[in-house]
């Protein structure tokens, strides 16, 4: 709280923390922008595309691709926010599903969508601490922790993806639950590992775009 003095000699309080606080406020108001949104889509089709055309190698035939770039929503989600990790890893799922011919009713738009958008959610959520902890700060305070860090969340969260995912594809194919936990680890955990070195490579080089896209 600060005093001054009108043009009269009227004192006027001046309260920078309310100011400071309203701004502040004001600030995560806007956070989700139209912008954000974009991206959103921009994301996912761009994780469904490579997953559809760049991973070529069917494990189940009509279900299950060998997901080369399985760490992609990820690392967006590190990069850009969890939120827009989730939206990557769930317009991708669909768009990877339409597009390679592996769309199953109900199990993709809902199980398998929400949680490969969950696993590239929770780990940057929980490391970051919902964007409050910088990511550029965490990478510099030491480059192993956070390759250990992100390597644990990453894979815990994409086997509990993969377990997750499974029950509703054993469901809605008939296939043996355990057949599926099989080929969906092979298709998902190598690239999932790979995640926090792509985050590692692209943190710096992305700074510009990072600063265009709200972290949401």
């Amino acid at each position: 709280m600060r005093v001054l003095r009108s043009a009269y000699g009227e004192p006027v309080n001046i309260n920078y923390k309310h100011f400071s606080k309203t701004k502040e406020k004001q600030k995560n108001e806007e956070k989700l922008s139209f912008v954000n949104i974009v991206f959103f889509v921009v994301f996912g089709v761009l994780t469904g595309v490579l997953w559809a055309y760049l991973c070529p190698i069917p494990l189940i035939p009509g279900a299950v691709h060998f997901r080369t770039f399985a760490f992609i929503p990820v690392a967006i989600g590190y990069l850009f926010g969890p939120v827009t990790g989730f939206f990557s890893g769930y317009i991708g799922t669909i768009v990877w599903a339409l597009l390679s011919g592996n769309f199953i009713p109900l199990h993709s738009p809902l199980t398998d969508g929400i949680t490969v958008g969950l696993s590239a959610a929770l780990p940057a959520l929980i490391h970051l601490r919902a964007g409050k902890t910088d990511l550029l700060s965490v990478i510099e305070k030491g480059k192993g922790k956070f390759i250990g860090v992100s390597l644990l969340w990453s894979l815990l969260f994409g086997v509990l993806m993969i377990l997750t995912t499974s029950i509703s594809l054993s469901y809605f194919t008939g296939l043996g639950y355990v057949y599926c936990i099989l080929w969906i680890g092979i298709a998902d955990v190598v690239p999932i590992a790979l995640t926090p070195f792509v985050v590692l490579l692209l943190a710096k080089r992305m700074k510009n775009i990072r600063n265009i896209v709200p972290y949401v």
